[in-house]
């Protein structure tokens, strides 16, 4: 075989790979990112059920108060706060999302709910500095998740639902 005919070959070969990249590419919707930034959140907020992940973070930080402020052992303590705990990550796992801002604020808010859970956890109950700084976490990570809700539904033009809505007693959005 001459010289000049596997190179045509390779080259066949390779533009035969590239056209397989570039139709996958088209076929998959390219980078994900189409439409006008309203748009990209709207669909990554109803994409990733972000009112649902934010509602169910804030509730589990709402049971773990709860089970501060009424002493009820460090059994319930442990199962909140590693609820509490899991839930954040499991949250953060969503991120980043369309726009930077949104994608800090969700990020910080997540970040401190996860210490929150973490330093909990590992309070037993009894450990009083470490609930002080749970509890700290907690709220600071209620502050930015709330901010996060606000700066959603400027993002969004709607108001964005959370699971914390239908349940009275449990979480403040």
């Amino acid at each position: 075989m001459s010289r000049r005919r596997v190179r045509w070959q390779i080259v066949a070969a390779g533009t035969g790979v590239l056209a397989i990249g570039v139709l996958a590419f088209i076929a998959y919707g390219g980078t994900g990112r189409t439409g006008t930034p309203r748009e990209q959140v709207q669909t990554w907020v109803s994409g990733t059920g972000l009112g649902q992940s934010l509602g169910t973070v804030v509730g589990d930080a709402a049971r773990v108060r709860l089970a501060v402020d009424e002493h009820k052992g460090s059994g319930v303590l442990h199962t909140d706060c590693g609820v509490l705990l899991t839930d954040a990550q499991s949250a953060n796992g969503e991120l980043p999302t369309p726009n930077a801002e949104l994608t800090s604020l969700l990020s910080s808010g997540y970040a401190l709910a996860d210490d929150a859970g973490f330093d909990c956890y590992n309070s037993g109950g009894t450990n009083a500095k470490l609930l002080a700084r749970a509890t700290k976490e907690r709220i600071e990570a209620e502050a930015k998740l709330q901010q996060a809700v606000t700066l959603a539904d400027q993002l969004t033009g709607v108001t964005l639902s959370t699971t914390t809505t239908t349940q009275p007693d449990v979480g403040d959005m």
